[in-house]
């Protein structure tokens, strides 16, 4: 199998939402302190990194991120090249070329470029989906939606397009990288962290290259 890791590192100096508190790492046990293991504390917030949204993220009584469907986190998965546009709007989504009955989609914009060169700056004017863009992929039948910012909206619109996808049933998977991922088909596995009734949950993304 040829695996390509999908998940952005978390460090100390990983961007983080601009109202999210920063990551915070400690060893209060270390076995070069004399102790008898080293025990690492991670402090951050539910949506760091890679990570995954639940329902009641923006959904009122919505179900939490212990209760996803993991038949839609793990599948066959549509890479789509948006590097080229500003926005993802039903304006650009037809020229992606998404074939009908697709379920999973995962978005690679200038995002990944821009986290390529620097993991540590949030920037406000990332490529995300506009309410129209969500609207679209719920009439054309997307259950996941992934995109390689920290949040699947536009910065400006960020409450519609949650709202819009979270409310129709739609996994949405956030920060994650793919720079070096070709647009097509693979088998992504994506398991966010089982932390009960939380709104989300950090988690390691892969996909794996169909066989030719």
């Amino acid at each position: 199998m040829v695996i390509h890791d999908i998940s952005l590192p978390i460090s100390e100096s990983l961007a983080t939402w601009p109202t999210h508190p920063p990551i915070k790492i400690s060893q209060p046990r270390h076995l070069e302190k004399g102790d008898h293991a080293t025990v690492s504390e991670i402090r951050l917030s539910a949506h760091t990194g890679t990570h995954v949204d639940a329902p009641n993220h923006f959904i009122p009584k919505g179900s939490g991120v212990d209760a996803l469907d993991l038949n839609l986190l793990v599948g066959v998965t549509l890479v789509v090249d948006a590097t080229c546009v500003e926005k993802i709007s039903a304006s650009e989504l037809p020229d992606m070329q998404i074939p009908d009955n697709t379920e999973r989609v995962l978005f690679r914009t200038r995002n990944s470029e821009r986290w390529h060169r620097n993991q540590e700056e949030f920037f406000e004017d990332y490529v995300g989906i506009t309410p129209s863009g969500a609207d679209w992929l719920i009439k054309h039948g997307v259950r996941l939606v992934g995109i390689d910012s920290l949040s699947v909206a536009t910065f400006d619109q960020s409450v519609p397009t949650h709202k819009a996808l979270l409310g129709a049933g739609i996994t949405i998977v956030e920060g994650l990288y793919l720079e070096r991922i070709s647009p097509g088909m693979y088998n992504l596995v994506c398991l966010p962290i089982k932390l009960m009734g939380l709104d989300g949950a950090p988690a390691r993304a892969i996909l794996i290259e169909l066989p030719r």
